[in-house]
């Protein structure tokens, strides 16, 4: 892979572990959800989905890579730390070679977002600039979450910013790359995403807590404690929950497109267990359970339009 030469000093397959893929489902959710929202209105353009399927990878794999090196860089991935291990922690990859990944992350998701944008509009006009700057916007929350001298992560703020560009961003970005147009009502789904990925969010820093506070990273867990974390993380589930069903009823939707909500037992499962689990090793799958059951619900959601406009 060249990748692997360029960067050198590790394996492909030591590469990948860093990459983290268990996180793309989620990544992709946004992306999905506003695809076939505006499948629901009529339009759809193949090259538009494919890169932005593709960006969207490339954004969360430089967001994985930044992370590893900022909580290395900052001490959140020091030997007490219960979660997954890390590359630069584990010493699998040098921070010199972590950097020039992120570089090389950089680089593919500025290539691959200019050519969508292009693919979308077509031309170098207002909304190409807009939709640029929005990318290079998503680049720098990608990496600012934990690494640089001030990361945002460290502060609380990485709920809202993950609400935005996994929610608002992604969805009604996604669906005005196709339509080029915006529907008001499209905030219910696109906000009922972005609660669903702040959940995974948040029981990784329920996880982390400890950790955390020893690391002076002090995310929304550690601020208001694990009691009320917790609760946060039901009102973040229910609320996903209610956004979408308000959207379907707004919408008028007919009841094969209500599909999406055979979802909804998977995600009171991940409430129940974010409850009753206390460890971060019993904690731990409930980060990959609840970003699987996002992305299945969106399915389900496309399946449902499929089938409306089928029958």
């Amino acid at each position: 892979c060249w990748v692997s030469k360029y960067l050198k000093e590790c394996s492909m397959k030591v590469w990948i572990s860093a990459f983290r893929l268990r996180t793309l489902p989620l990544a992709l959710s946004s992306i999905f959800l506003g695809t076939f929202l505006a499948l629901r209105n009529g339009v759809f353009d193949v090259t538009v989905f494919i890169l932005a399927s593709t960006t969207t990878i490339f954004l969360q794999i430089l967001s994985n890579l930044a992370n590893d090196y900022g909580d290395s860089q900052h001490g959140a991935d020091s030997a007490e730390r219960e979660g997954p291990q890390r590359a630069v922690q584990s010493g699998e990859i040098t921070k010199e070679a972590m950097l020039k990944g992120i570089i090389v992350f950089v680089g593919l998701s500025l290539i691959s977002g200019v050519w969508l944008i292009f693919a979308a509009f077509g031309a170098v006009d207002k909304l190409f600039w807009l939709f640029l700057v929005l990318g290079i916007a998503a680049i720098g929350a990608a990496i600012k979450y934990t690494a640089g001298a001030n990361p945002y992560g460290y502060k609380g703020f990485g709920d809202l910013f993950v609400f935005v560009f996994f929610g608002l961003v992604g969805v009604l970005g996604s669906y005005f790359l196709y339509s080029h147009s915006f529907d008001w009502l499209m905030l219910l789904p696109a906000s009922a995403c972005g609660f669903l990925a702040t959940g995974v969010l948040n029981v990784n820093n329920i996880r982390d807590i400890e950790s955390d506070k020893k690391a002076g990273k002090y995310s929304i867990p550690v601020r208001i404690g694990r009691d009320a974390a917790v609760r946060y993380h039901s009102w973040l589930l229910r609320g996903a929950a209610l956004f979408m069903i308000c959207y379907a009823a707004l919408s008028r939707f007919s009841i094969v497109e209500y599909l999406f909500i055979l979802a909804f037992p998977l995600l009171d499962k991940n409430d129940k267990a974010v409850k009753k689990k206390t460890t971060p090793a019993q904690l731990d799958p409930y980060l990959k359970q609840l970003a699987l059951s996002t992305f299945f619900m969106v399915l389900l959601f496309g399946v449902g339009v499929w089938l409306a406009k089928l029958f």
